[in-house]
């Protein structure tokens, strides 16, 4: 009897991710110390790989800028950690930069009650990769952002193959080389080469570090880019918790010079927009004719009112 060729690489397996780490190769017998020592030795070169991919970085922010300028959303996609850390990464915006949730989309393969449990052979569908391209509703508008650690899931594969037949942006996020074939036709391609793992091909490791990373600079990157921050203030988010409700107050409070009070109240006649607040509260405008200054300067605070004061003991 023939077997059927195996789909996965000879013994030496060429993927960065997959690779032994010498430098952990009798982490099973070390101490609890020593095992901490040993991870966060390999967890501070996550930095410097990360800032090696900064030009390619920065073209991604540019193209999620220009997809927002158009209409068009973010779209994560990836399976198992890096699928969670999209989706993490899209969840986090709506509070923090005050944007519709549909904005920023995350998409991971075995859907939602992958989130919470192991899904892993879902990122073998590749049928499913296209489907859940089709089934975001994916425009030649958007930027797509694949994730895979090792540059090889199907699932992502599919989904950003999809995105391109439909005119999308796409952009790769991987820690390892990824076929030549998907490093040519991705618009993006981000390669934070951690190397080896501590353990063996555990990818939630330092891969999942970096790619948190550059999730959050590519997401805050565009966000800033397009007003929603004042100097380094978060000015969009949303204060749905008593300790947003208590950060709205204390930039109106620090802004515009004002007590809790008046900023509490400046706050509810904007509507519950720290942003809009701080415009009325700087012009003396209503909310009506605050919100006018605000578009003409394309949302940006800085250009309605001029610069933020500066960091207080700076």
């Amino acid at each position: 009897m023939t077997l059927p060729p195996s789909p996965f690489p000879p013994f030496s397996d060429p993927r960065l991710t997959e690779q032994r780490n010498p430098r952990t190769e009798r982490i099973d017998v070390a101490s609890s110390l020593e095992i901490v020592d040993l991870l966060n030795a390999e967890d501070r070169t996550v930095a410097g790989a990360v800032h090696g991919e900064r030009e390619r970085i920065a073209r991604a922010i540019d193209a999620v800028v220009a997809a927002f300028r158009e209409g068009g959303r973010l779209v994560y996609v990836g399976a198992g950690t890096s699928g969670r850390l999209g989706v993490l990464d899209a969840a986090e915006c709506p509070p923090t930069f005050g944007t519709p949730p549909e904005l920023v989309v995350g998409i991971i393969a075995g859907d939602a009650p992958a989130l919470v449990r192991s899904s892993e052979g879902a990122e073998d569908d590749v049928n499913a990769g296209m489907a859940a391209i089709d089934g975001a509703k994916v425009t030649a508008k958007d930027v797509v952002v694949g994730i895979a650690a090792s540059g090889t899931t199907p699932f992502v594969r599919a989904a950003l193959s999809q995105a391109q037949t439909l005119g999308a942006t796409t952009v790769l996020v991987s820690c390892s080389d990824p076929p030549k074939q998907l490093a040519e036709t991705c618009d993006v391609v981000i390669l934070p080469k951690v190397g080896p793992e501590a353990l063996t091909g555990s990818t939630r490791m330092k891969a999942g570090t970096a790619t948190k990373l550059v999730l959050n600079t590519i997401s805050t990157g565009a966000m800033i880019r397009t007003g929603r921050a004042y100097g380094n203030l978060m000015v969009d988010l949303m204060a749905m918790s008593d300790k947003l409700r208590d950060r709205g107050q204390r930039i109106v409070m620090e802004v515009c010079g004002v007590d809790r009070e008046a900023a509490r109240r400046a706050i509810e006649a904007a509507g519950g927009s720290v942003k809009l607040a701080i415009v009325m509260a700087k012009t003396g405008e209503d909310r009506e004719a605050a919100r006018r200054t605000l578009d003409a300067a394309g949302g940006f605070i800085r250009k309605a009112i001029g610069d933020p004061p500066p960091v207080k003991g700076a």
